[in-house]
């Protein structure tokens, strides 16, 4: 039995905070303004798993009212929907993504983000893929006022 999710999440960027994507720490004046590390990808591929596995949202597991998530690295909220997706009995085929950002360009640090996150769901690296666009100018990423990431994901039971 095969399960497809979809996720998505967006951020504001403002200038002196830290800017983390893929569980990396990414060189930039501009980070996430966020309850948590503001990391759109992670929270994304999280939506992904969730929604396949049927069990609700990112919100509904880790709500942003919640003290317990104030500043979290979401590399453990990852692991928390890793671990919420195998006791519903599914392990993820892959995870297919797109960041849209105008800057920083994050070319040279896919393939690390890759390794972090297969390493984080206990998959090969070839089972993640991470794609980077920008939004050419347009809109709130184009005037590089947000960072937004899309995530599919393929669970087998």
């Amino acid at each position: 039995m095969f399960r497809i999710g979809n996720g998505f999440d967006v951020h504001r960027l403002q200038e002196g905070l830290p800017f983390r994507l893929g569980g990396l720490l990414i060189p930039c004046n501009k980070g996430c303004v966020a309850h948590s590390d503001g990391d759109v990808l992670i929270h994304a591929i999280c939506d992904a798993l969730l929604g396949a596995a049927a069990l609700g949202d990112i919100g509904v597991h880790f709500p942003d009212t919640d003290a317990v998530y104030k500043n979290i690295d979401s590399k453990i909220l990852l692991e928390k929907t890793a671990a919420l997706v195998r006791a519903a009995g599914y392990t993820v085929n892959n995870i297919d993504t797109i960041v849209c950002l105008e800057k920083p360009k994050i070319n040279s640090y896919i393939l690390s983000m890759r390794e972090m996150l297969a390493k984080i769901l206990a998959v090969p690296v070839e089972q993640i893929s991470i794609k980077a666009t920008t939004c050419e100018r347009l809109g709130f990423v184009g005037r590089e006022e947000g960072v937004a990431a899309y995530a599919v994901t393929l669970l087998q039971r």
